[in-house]
């Protein structure tokens, strides 16, 4: 029990000697109630002065790194040395952090901005009635919870502009002009990339903090439940729907009945795109998809195309995307008997090991 619900209830279940000491407790409690949330709005401006200095410092050392980087270029066209390369690509990891910390620390003041306007409404609202707090407590609660999934987001799964490239290529599978849906929009980076190219999309994510960055930048998206706003759609009424990263969290049943809706929401010829993680890929499974504690389970590509063929689908597709080149097991030299069948063991660990980080279902209706 919060020490405001404390204090409310002792006010209603402690008997006061007459009509006067129950007024004069109350003015005590509420005055008591002001102070502790007046208390709570100077610690919150503190917070966000320390934020936003934190957030110049970060973008005064993504700068450097920036100016790094174009030394590494011109010292590697003037050296040609390995040892450069290495020194600046190491650089380059750096520069690729610093990005995602600037990232999050302007996430931060944004939220801090959010959470000064919802207190001077507490503050407000407390000096009409106490009972007039409990609502927008829940909703700072719940706020504080969407800023914690959304600063998850922002640190493993990379800033806006890296997001975008990867999903750049499945933009071209929807019509110029279309109605396309984002079911799980998170920061709205298919939603902007679509409506750049003249896609009528719009996003819908469950969390709250995600769609108030999503609108901060002008996307028509809203928070609600996927299975709710799908159901809320017309028939035949979509040229497309796409949902990255999503169908992971969802339970067998959800899922199921996910898909049959989008072929019911989507035109002749619609077509859905459901991006998630390669489960055929054991680096993907270690890497990434245990990172994520709200994950439900992983689904095997041929599962997924199983239930979109059973759902009415004429023509499934499965694509992968993120290889990792970089991180697959090197062929030994040599062409002896030996070393051939050592190379061909290395390349069915390389399938099993190190296959491509992400695949998508691409259905056509």
């Amino acid at each position: 029990m919060t020490r405001l619900e404390t204090l409310i209830s002792e006010r209603k279940t402690k008997k006061f000697p007459g009509f006067k000491s129950q007024a004069r407790a109350e003015t005590q409690a509420l005055v008591l109630v002001q102070k502790l949330f007046q208390d709570f709005y100077f610690c919150l401006e503190q917070q966000l002065r320390l934020i936003e200095k934190t957030r110049l410092d970060l973008q005064e050392l993504v700068r450097l790194a920036t100016e790094l980087g174009d030394a590494r270029d011109r010292e590697w066209d003037a050296l040609g040395s390995n040892h450069v390369g290495l020194i600046f690509k190491s650089l380059e990891w750096r520069v690729e952090d610093l990005a995602v910390q600037c990232e999050e620390a302007r996430a931060l003041v944004e939220r801090a901005h959010l959470l000064r306007a919802k207190l001077e409404a507490l503050l407000l609202a407390l000096g009409e009635k106490p009972e007039a707090v409990k609502g927008p407590v829940r909703e700072i609660l719940g706020t504080l919870r969407d800023w914690r999934y959304a600063s998850f987001e922002n640190r493993f799964r990379g800033p806006q502009e890296k997001v975008r490239e990867q999903l750049e290529n499945y933009a071209t599978l929807f019509p110029a002009g279309g109605k396309v849906l984002d079911l799980g929009c998170g920061r709205g980076e298919m939603v902007e990339l679509l409506r750049e190219k003249g896609i009528e999309a719009r996003g819908i994510d469950l969390n709250e903090e995600m769609i108030a960055l999503c609108q901060a930048r002008g996307l028509p998206c809203e928070k609600g439940d996927l299975i709710e706003k799908l159901t809320l759609c017309e028939n035949d009424s979509l040229d497309g729907i796409f949902s990255s990263q999503v169908i992971e969290h969802l339970q067998p049943a959800v899922l199921e009945l996910m898909i049959d809706l989008c072929f019911l929401k989507l035109k002749p010829s619609g077509v859905l795109v459901l991006e998630t993680i390669n489960p055929t890929s054991v680096f993907a499974l270690v890497q990434v998809y245990f990172l994520d504690p709200s994950h439900q389970r992983p689904i095997h590509p041929q599962s997924l195309k199983f239930l979109l063929e059973t759902a009415g689908f004429k023509k499934i597709e499965i694509r992968y995307s993120a290889p990792l080149a970089s991180e697959k097991l090197q062929e030994v030299p040599g062409m002896d008997e030996k070393t051939v069948i050592l190379n061909q063991n290395l390349d069915r660990l390389n399938e099993l090991l190190f296959a491509p980080v992400n695949y998508a279902a691409i259905a056509w209706k």
